[in-house]
């Protein structure tokens, strides 16, 4: 998918590991009442916003996913497949889908990097 081309969430909107994640509710302001946490803020939040800059400054962004066309599928998504989810979690699995949707991230590196991070959390 070139830059210039905008992402059809109607033809991608079928992500398993991001339908998980939709599926299992898990939103910041549940868990943190879970755990008794008072932050408002996710704690991965900080770290989306790194992503997110890093991939509109980097040396290869338009060729892979240019600032516009990323906050464009992200508004999209989150209004549409992602709608269901409180902003900032739409925001987080709404950057997934598109990084899995031009190849910077295949599903199954993404399933290995949540299953690492959910059993350092349950350690």
């Amino acid at each position: 998918m070139s830059a210039s081309e905008s992402l059809d969430p109607a033809k991608t909107s079928t992500i398993a590991s991001l339908t998980k994640i939709v599926e299992r509710n898990q939103v910041w302001s549940r868990m943190a009442a879970k755990y008794g946490v008072d932050n408002p803020v996710p704690p991965w939040q900080t770290s989306l916003d790194g992503i997110c800059d890093a991939l509109d400054q980097s040396a290869c962004g338009p060729e892979t996913l240019g600032f516009l066309e990323r906050r464009n599928e992200e508004d999209t998504l989150s209004a549409t497949v992602y709608s269901e989810l409180p902003y900032p979690e739409n925001r987080l699995v709404a950057l997934a889908h598109s990084l899995l949707a031009h190849g910077v991230i295949d599903e199954a590196e993404l399933e290995e990097r949540m299953a690492a991070v959910r059993a350092r959390l349950e350690s």
